[in-house]
This record gives structure tokens, sequence and C-alpha cells, in this order.
């Protein structure tokens, strides 16, 4: 086995084992420039949370990095290899690196090509600007990327920028071999079960490591067994994908631990209220009630309340929390106390500030 195809097999391990892999997020300074510092504690936060892997370039690091008059999106991903790199040698533990993947085709390639040549396990592609093209050029896009290094298929929820992809489309996708794993993130339970579908119908179900990327369904979605036959094996959404995990990640961990267990010994009622909570804080985090437009700041501001960010600032200064959502944010903190790491943050903010 070639070493790539190796890193591959270790890769789709861990993935079909289960694992946390926050969205990271991008910290600013108040010029709106980045700040490094806090960008590095941020990885640094994700490492010893215990998460499996992270994202980088993705939906909650803000598409703008890709903009010419930000010129962001390598230098990010660089930062966050290195301080992974760092990571990894001072705790013996390895983390599956995604790369976000967006534009045309063009300059997707362009991006995977960058990625891998800083160290990163996958593609999460994003498939926004192909939203007017046909399944066979989404198709022909995602092949080309994954000729460069594996897929993680993407569906992202059309409000925050996703279009809708269809069964025939999934279907389709499955069969690509670089293909290994599928973020699952319409925010739909019908959209969801064509994913899971197309994927049983493939019979790939052992190779493809599902994730949900549902925020609004995080444990029902880790808990849940698929059949789509009474007699069919069982299929289970591994880990999670998330940009809900970007925050309380530390406690993100210990909650799929506790999916884990709960799949051998059966669901508890506890868990199924934890789920419900974990959804109404998270309709407060990314701004449900005004169609999710304070989403990231909403992130933004959970890590700053902890320390982690100076401020909530996006590299549009349109985006804010919207009215009353910093009310909701009050709300869901004091009502539900067990969801966060604030301690956690707390005692070691200063080390990886430092």
């Amino acid at each position: 086995m070639s070493s790539t195809k190796a890193l591959r097999s270790v890769t789709r391990e861990r993935l079909m084992d289960g694992v946390v892999i926050p969205a990271h997020p991008l910290a600013l300074d108040s010029s709106r420039k980045l700040d490094e510092r806090r960008q590095v504690a941020l990885t640094r936060y994700y490492c010893e949370s215990g998460a499996g892997g992270i994202a980088v370039g993705v939906h909650t690091t803000q598409f703008e990095i890709r903009e010419t008059k930000y010129g962001l999106y390598q230098p990010v991903l660089e930062l966050a290899a290195k301080t992974m790199d760092a990571c990894e040698a001072e705790r013996d533990r390895g983390l599956i690196r995604v790369a976000g993947i967006a534009g045309k085709t063009h300059q997707a390639v362009a991006e995977a090509e960058m990625a891998a040549e800083l160290g990163y396990h996958l593609g999460l592609v994003s498939l926004a600007a192909l939203s007017d093209a046909s399944n066979e050029e989404r198709i022909t896009h995602m092949r080309a990327i994954a000729e460069v290094f594996p897929v993680f298929g993407f569906y992202l929820q059309p409000s925050v920028g996703g279009c809708r992809l269809d069964f025939e489309f999934w279907r389709e996708v499955v069969e690509i071999e670089n293909l290994i794993g599928i973020k699952m993130a319409p925010f739909n339970r019908y959209e969801t079960l064509n994913v899971l579908r197309a994927v049983y119908e493939s019979g790939r179900a052992g190779e493809i490591a599902l994730y949900t990327g549902n925020d609004d369904n995080i444990l029902v979605d880790l808990a849940s067994e698929f059949r789509f036959s009474e007699e069919a094996e069982p299929l289970r959404i591994r880990g999670g994908l998330l940009g809900q995990w970007a925050v309380w990640t530390h406690q993100a961990v210990k909650d799929l631990q506790a999916v884990k267990a709960e799949r051998r010994s059966g669901l508890s009622k506890e868990l199924l209220t934890r789920a419900h909570q974990l959804t109404d804080a998270n309709a407060a985090i990314f701004d449900v009630a005004n169609g999710f437009a304070g989403c990231i700041p909403g992130i933004h501001e959970i890590l700053r309340r902890q320390g982690l960010l100076e401020g909530r600032w996006c590299l549009d200064p349109q985006e804010e929390l919207s009215l009353g959502q910093m009310e909701e944010l009050d709300r869901i903190h004091a009502a539900y106390p067990s969801l966060n790491d604030d301690k956690f943050v707390r005692e070691n903010l200063d080390r990886w500030l430092s």
C-alpha cells in the first residue's frame, strides 16, 4: 500500500469510528485583520478539548477569506496546520485535517492542491458556486477534486448559501471511489434521508463515513439507526462536523462519548432531553428566528464571552447579531449550564493565548 493510500485508510478508519470535528471560526481584531494569536488559541482549544479533527476554510471560517481583497485562505489554512502539528507533537494524537473547498472547478481544484500540500487529509466540497449547474456538471466537478485528494461530500443548507442536492445526485456521488465521507447539513429530515438512502443503495455504507452537519438535530442524528428495509443492516451517523461544535467543544466530545455508550445499552430519556436542549441553544446561537443572519456572530459571541475571541467582528461589517439575539444567548446560557465548557476554557485560556 502506498503512503498516500495508507494515510487515507487511517483517516477513513478514524472517521468511521466517529469523532468531533469543529468548524473553525476566523479570529479578527478590531480592524478586521487576522488576529493570529487568537486564531492559534482557538486551534489549541479544539485540540485540547479532545476533538478528533478540525475543519478550516469552511462556512464558519467565512467563505469571504477567498476574496482577493482579504487573501486569507492560504494563510488561515497554513496557520491551522502548523498549530495542529505542534499539538500533535505535544500530545501524540493525530487530528483529521479537513479543508473547505469552494468555487468553480478551476478554483476548487487549486484549493484542493494547496490544501493537500499543506497536509490536509480531505476536502469538504461546497457546491454553492454550482447552484445553477446540472447533476452531471456537479458530478464532473466532484470527480475533478477527487483526483487531487480524498473528498468529503457536503450538503449545505440553502439558507446559508447551499443548493438543493437531490437523491439522484447523491446516488452518483457515492460511486466516486475517493469520496470517503459525507457531511449532511440540509437542516431537513427528508433531504437527510435522501443522502442516507443513496449510501445504503450503493452498498458502500461500510466505506463512507456519515457525519451530521444538522446543528438543529445533533444528538438525535448521532443516536439513531436508519434502515431502508425491515431486514436491512442499520446505517449510523458516526460523528459530527459542525459549526455548533465550534463552541463548547470540550462538552461536545463528552456528548459524543455518551451517545456511543448508549448505542450499546439503549437510549435514555436524559439523552433525548439533552438533545432538545442543545437544539434550543443552537436556535439562539445560529439566529434561527432571523433566517440564520446572525449565525457566525452568534458563534463569535460565545467565544468572546469565554475570552477566546476579543470581539464578534466578521469580515463583512454588516454581519452582526440580530435584534434580540443577545437576549436569547443570555437565556440559553442561564438555562443550560451543563452544555457549556466555560470552566475548562477558564482553566486553560492564559496558556493557549501565551
